[in-house]
């Protein structure tokens, strides 16, 4: 589509305008061109139940990808070569991606298959996801594409159908909103801290209707899983889409992948690249600075990621009935510090923090420590791939020696689907991405974390700050 005025564009006004077929009118969304659809077992069966009954095709199954993640067991078959899955419509979920893509002409990702993991891991790590590209899928999580200047957001499973059908979806055009990340963050802060300090200040529906995209000083020196985790979460803030402005270090991820351009075609790709990031002068219809400097190491205390605060600080006193069912919920009296609280269980992966950056920093805070006794600490690589580098690196016999449960790749405790779940009571430290009541099993307290605050708190088995592990590394470096 050409352009009809010459001011100042954002990253998003950008991938928006390269995308729309149909311009929104005032009775219908856009039209949206997808470059890339990304399928999973759970979203995906009820789309082609609809595909089948009228008759329809998957229109470019050259441009859809998919793999097994939320259903899939994390234990190892037994001798029979049987999965032990936690019910027999999670193994149907499965049987059925697996026969959906047979009749479709569909790649999957099987389990076997050296290249399957959770969908938001493999697509980058597979160079699948690619700046300028419009990625789709299942899972409200796809924000997570975003990180490489892509225009990445989550569809229900009608949609899922209709991207199936017509490589397009339905959209109307969102807002826009920098948030802008000034200066550095300290030692032991991570991009989790990041995105749950930002969840906290704008609120779990302060970018809801806009599209974010970050930008500052701290998020220029994020790796790329970091800027990942960030753009992860801004779902959690009620925004669809998070992105990040490709740069070098984007580039540098992206060149030899499987997937990625090669030869001219890498040249022609970096040179359309480069023009992508947002212009000096370009509008944005809300703009949010945050200090990253006097970001601490946060954890949540309630059941929504809103309800965040720094490790350190006292569990506030509840202003709403909705904030008391919280704390009935929760169980952090007020004015009780968040180091007091006793933890049953860590959780160490997820779509958000199962990354081997993630792995190493969980690692190097239980290296030569032991889990506290009687919390359960499972650690969980986000695709085959992370799990042979982090085996490769030996990260698992430092997680086994510290006497936490090394398992296979996949979704986990995230969402609890494969049987990977708490008990009802238990506190969980977790370093995935929603808090909600029940979503790590009924009646499961779930506090989110990054993984070096995880790490901390399976070793002093109550929430812990990392910073003193961190700070001990580096004077014993």
């Amino acid at each position: 589509m050409t352009r009809n005025n010459s001011s100042p564009q954002s990253l998003f006004d950008k991938l928006w305008e390269q995308h729309v077929a149909v311009p929104e009118t005032a009775d219908a969304p856009a039209v949206l061109y997808i470059d890339l659809h990304l399928v999973h077992e759970v979203t995906s069966p009820q789309a082609f139940s609809v595909l089948d009954e009228q008759g329809l095709k998957v229109r470019r199954p050259d441009r859809t990808i998919a793999t097994l993640d939320h259903s899939t067991p994390t234990l190892p078959a037994n001798e029979n070569g049987d999965l032990p899955y936690a019910t027999p419509d999670a193994k149907a979920q499965v049987e059925t991606l697996i026969a959906n893509c047979e009749k479709h002409g569909i790649q999957l990702l099987n389990l076997g298959d050296p290249r399957r993991g959770i969908v938001h891991v493999i697509g980058p790590e597979l160079g699948l996801t690619q700046p300028g590209k419009t990625i789709v899928c299942g899972d409200s999580h796809t924000s997570t594409h975003g990180a490489f200047g892509a225009l990445a957001f989550g569809i229900g499973t009608t949609e899922v159908g209709h991207v199936l059908a017509t490589q397009s979806v339905l959209q109307r055009k969102p807002k826009s909103m920098r948030v802008i990340f000034d200066g550095a963050l300290q030692e032991g802060v991570s991009a989790k801290d990041m995105a749950l300090a930002m969840i906290a200040e704008i609120g779990a529906d302060g970018g809801q209707g806009y599209a974010i995209e970050f930008a500052g000083e701290a998020v220029k020196a994020l790796s790329m899983e970091g800027r990942m985790t960030l753009c992860n979460m801004s779902i959690e803030a009620g925004a669809r889409f998070g992105m990040v402005a490709p740069d070098e270090l984007t580039f540098e991820w992206v060149k030899d992948r499987e997937f990625a351009p090669k030869g001219d075609s890498w040249h022609e790709a970096l040179m359309r690249w480069r023009t992508l990031p947002t212009e000096d002068g370009a509008a944005f219809d809300k703009q949010v600075r945050i200090n990253a400097g006097a970001i601490r190491p946060m954890i949540t205390y309630g059941v929504s990621p809103d309800a965040a605060a720094p490790v350190t600080a006292h569990a506030p006193k509840p202003r709403t009935s909705a904030e008391q069912h919280a704390v009935d919920y929760m169980q952090f009296e007020p004015d009780q510090p968040f180091t007091k609280a006793e933890v049953n269980r860590v959780f160490i992966g997820s779509c958000t923090n199962s990354r081997l950056s993630d792995l190493r920093d969980a690692a190097a805070i239980m290296r030569g420590r032991r889990v506290k006794e009687g919390v359960v600490t499972l650690v969980v690589p986000g695709s085959e791939a992370v799990k042979r580098a982090a085996e490769a690196e030996g990260l698992h016999d430092v997680f086994r020696a510290a006497g936490a449960e090394w398992r296979e790749p996949g979704c986990s405790m995230c969402i609890a689907m494969n049987g990977d779940a708490g008990a009802p009571g238990e506190l969980v430290v977790s370093t995935s991405n929603r808090n909600f009541i029940g979503r790590q099993g009924k009646g499961v307290r779930t506090v989110l974390a990054s993984p070096a605050t995880a790490a901390a708190s399976a070793i002093e088995g109550r929430i812990a700050d990392p910073r003193p592990y961190v700070n001990e590394m580096k004077e014993s470096a």
